[in-house]
């Protein structure tokens, strides 16, 4: 099996090496030829929740998908549903550069045919619905949750797992999560299993797309 380089970048400044490199441990967990590299932004603790925190963004996400593809990756691999910077990362780089945003959307509009959005913004990511087109039925934001630190908490978490039962209300018979901070506390888990409903995380989808680089 050929094993696949990946630069992954989090959006999110933190010195915690657990949860720094929780988007890679989920990863190779699943995919066992990804050898993962992960680095994250600087300043930027509270990470992209707004269009002025994702433009102070891009050119740090530019400056480190750089440095991977300098140093040998085969992919880049930037860990936000926003896909902040990965258009402007295809244009720069000669590696593929994959986003958590347009991989989980493209992963629910294959498997669903009504796709709910739960997210950390009060409108999905707009590379998420482009996406889904006329699959996507709406998008919540789970009550008291502004930014992904705010999913770490229990309440944070409980008022995710309401939010996506207020989802399958609606008649959605798919969830797309629009934030990878779902993905560092394994929420998707809880919403299949409590909720009985199919659940795309965005950092598996983008796995499912650079494993196939090994073909």
């Amino acid at each position: 099996m050929k094993e696949i380089k990946v630069g992954l970048i989090r959006v999110v400044t933190t010195t915690n090496e657990k949860v720094l490199n929780a988007h890679a441990s989920l990863l190779t967990s699943r995919f066992k030829n990804l050898d993962i590299e992960t680095k994250c932004i600087p300043n930027q603790p509270e990470g992209i929740h707004d269009a002025e925190t994702e433009k102070i963004a891009v050119p740090k996400i530019i400056n480190l998908a750089k440095d991977f593809e300098s140093k040998g990756a085969d992919v880049v691999f930037i860990s936000c549903a926003a896909d902040p910077g990965v258009e402007e990362c295809r244009r720069l780089l000669n590696i593929p550069v994959i986003g958590a945003g347009s991989a989980c959307a493209i992963m629910a509009q294959s498997l669903g045919n009504k796709v709910g959005v739960l997210g950390i913004t009060e409108e999905a990511p707009e590379v998420m619905v482009k996406i889904l087109k006329e699959k996507f039925v709406c998008s919540i934001k789970p009550e008291g949750v502004n930014t992904t630190l705010d999913l770490f908490k229990e309440e944070g978490r409980a008022n995710a797992l309401k939010a996506a039962g207020m989802l399958k209300e609606k008649g959605c018979d798919t969830i797309a999560l629009a934030c990878t901070g779902m993905s560092t506390i394994n929420v998707h888990e809880d919403i299949r299993e409590n909720i009985k409903i199919r659940v795309i995380d965005p950092v598996l989808a983008a796995g499912v797309i650079m494993s196939y680089l090994q073909f």
